[in-house]
């Protein structure tokens, strides 16, 4: 057991990630807590409402503890330029489906941080996590205060000793390898490509913190191996991706399952912002003219991603996948979860 988690009553050392966009469900989360791990909510994308609604779905389901992940504000503006240049470039993309993204304009916005700050604060949960950034301000001492329990994700050892400076009780630290976005708190530079167990090194040497290991994570081998390298526990995403829980859309699910071959990539292309998709067309064409601009390029190309998904089109659809992908199995989460931690 987790001593970071012990007081949850929390019994395995896999973590089900949060995965924003729709593939982390209270269903999921509820699959996790059968099975004696720990599951997240996704709040990012949501409105304080919709998150409010999953968080009662949760604790309807009857699990007790679990987690709720949040995006700290930290927009990288695009260049106007740059902006217009892109969304010409995406034109001949959004004709199959007859959109118009010609006279876009950037969206800059900090995906309704002090509404879910708010309800947070107002009907706390067991554990917030944050990524993308610091939470500003006092947020980590309200949240502890109301007994939560604060973890950051850490990219880096210099962005561990800034949260453990903002007083967090723990750090999710995500190798590059992890599938969707980086956490990185620098988006206009390219994360380091580093192995898990080094960076979980790496960070225990620089801070005295508690530390989940995450990225990459395919196997019950890549679990020991950030155990053995210092994390109380170990979180997963993309592994999650194809159970039966999942909200992960049907277009993605098959594509993780399908394309082996296709190897996964740091991209830019669909938000603005380093995230690691499998291979597709859209990324082979898009990858080297995308700019830095985040959320702008994320609410930029929402429309045409959401459109493919709904054709079955996983050349225009972003496919964020770790490295482990490949060894996805569609089966249900409890039974993933337990054989991560080498119970199966």
């Amino acid at each position: 057991m987790s001593g970071l988690f012990a007081e949850l009553g929390i019994e395995g050392p896999v973590v089900a990630a949060p995965m924003a966009g729709g593939a982390s469900t209270p269903a999921l989360v509820g699959a996790a807590a059968r099975a004696g791990a720990l599951g997240f909510l996704a709040g990012g994308y949501r409105t304080a409402e919709d998150l409010g609604a999953q968080i009662r779905a949760v604790r309807e389901g009857g699990a007790a503890a679990f987690g709720v992940n949040v995006f700290a504000p930290n927009s990288v503006p695009v260049e106007a330029g740059e902006f217009r240049r892109y969304a010409e470039r995406l034109r001949a993309e959004c004709e199959p489906y007859g959109l118009d993204l010609g006279l876009a304009e950037p969206v800059e916005d900090d995906d309704r941080w002090g509404d879910k700050l708010e309800l947070l604060l107002g009907d706390p949960v067991p554990v917030v996590s944050f990524t993308f950034g610091l939470p500003p301000g006092d947020a980590v001492a309200r949240l502890r205060r109301q007994g939560v329990l604060v973890l950051q994700t850490v990219t880096t050892p210099a962005e561990a000793r800034a949260a453990a400076a903002a007083g967090v009780d723990g750090l999710v630290v995500q190798a590059a390898a992890a599938g969707g976005h980086s956490a990185t708190f620098t988006p206009d530079v390219w994360p380091r490509e580093v192995p898990l167990p080094q960076l979980l090194r790496e960070v225990a040497g620089a801070v005295r913190l508690p530390l989940v290991g995450a990225g990459g994570v395919g196997t019950a081998d890549d679990v020991a191996a950030a155990l053995g390298a210092g994390a109380e526990a170990v979180m997963v995403g993309t592994a999650l991706l194809r159970a039966d829980e999942s909200g992960a859309s049907a277009v993605h699910k098959a594509a993780l399952a399908e394309r082996p071959a296709a190897g996964t990539i740091l991209t830019r292309a669909f938000s603005g912002r380093p995230a690691r998709a499998i291979r597709n067309g859209f990324v082979e064409r898009h990858h080297a003219h995308a700019p830095v601009g985040y959320p702008a390029l994320h609410h930029l190309t929402t429309p045409l991603r959401r459109a493919a998904a709904a054709a079955g089109d996983a050349d225009r659809v972003h496919l964020w996948a770790g490295t482990g992908f490949p060894h996805g199995q569609a089966r249900p989460a409890g039974e993933v979860l337990h054989g991560l931690a080498g119970k199966a």
